[in-house]
């Protein structure tokens, strides 16, 4: 498929994981998406963030651990630009260190010229 026929779209990630599904319906959607070769991208804002934070451990829950997921989609799904509201690190007390996945950490105004950049946004 050339780039031309290509359809952006970026899922946005706002919700912290665990508590809803929204995580994991996320990923199976980047995951048919990336399949279909389409240009994927992913932001994570507001609680969105803790998703990609280290060192979880959501067994206690009785939950799957999502963080690493992120790296194996940079791989196998070509779903290379992964964002990071720099704002919302900030109000969570997190930083760069923190998180479990490169990714690229953007102010809110740059982020939100991304999401122009794009023929359609999913957020969960």
């Amino acid at each position: 498929m050339s780039e031309q026929e290509k359809t952006k779209v970026m899922f946005i990630c706002r919700t912290a994981p665990y508590g809803v599904a929204f995580e994991q319906e996320a990923i199976e959607a980047m995951v048919m998406f990336g399949a279909y070769e389409q240009d994927v991208s992913v932001a994570f804002l507001d609680d969105g963030v803790f998703s990609l934070k280290k060192g979880q451990d959501p067994s206690l829950l009785g939950k799957k651990n999502f963080s690493k997921t992120y790296e194996i989609l940079k791989d196998d799904f070509d779903i290379s630009n992964i964002y990071v509201e720099k704002e919302s690190l900030e109000e969570r007390g997190l930083s760069e260190g923190d998180l479990a996945a490169e990714v690229e950490i953007l102010d809110r105004n740059a982020l939100r010229q991304r999401m122009n950049e794009m023929k359609a946004l999913l957020s969960f």
